[in-house]
């Protein structure tokens, strides 16, 4: 069964750092681009940050330039984002996803909080 678990999130300060971590199983990570999601309570799920297959072209969401970073490493069957510089509004679930395969996390909250 094809699956995909996120892990890293938790409990910040202002500014501080989280990386999350998203591990698949039951297929490969590098059968196509990969992304990050995040929902905020009482919003819409919107797109983070997004990695091709090859890793060599990664997009963000303009709130998040320059703060996260997308990576994948298709030898762990994993994608990763490293998040800098938190604020209280990246608070929210985000989730991992293979879009071309329509697979979905579960989710990891992250809290930004002082």
């Amino acid at each position: 069964q094809a699956r995909l678990v996120e892990s890293g999130g938790g409990l910040v300060q202002p500014g501080g750092s989280l990386n999350l971590t998203c591990t698949a199983s039951g297929f490969s990570v590098s059968n196509g681009a990969m992304s990050w999601y995040r929902q905020a309570p009482g919003k819409e799920r919107e797109l983070v940050a997004h990695i091709t297959l090859g890793g060599t072209v990664t997009n963000y969401q303009p709130s998040v330039e320059g703060r996260f970073t997308i990576s994948r490493d298709n030898a762990r069957n994993a994608i990763y984002l490293r998040m800098t510089n938190l604020k209280t509004e990246d608070t929210a679930v985000y989730y991992c996803t293979q879009p071309r395969s329509n697979i979905w996390g579960q989710g990891t909250q992250v809290t930004v909080s002082s």
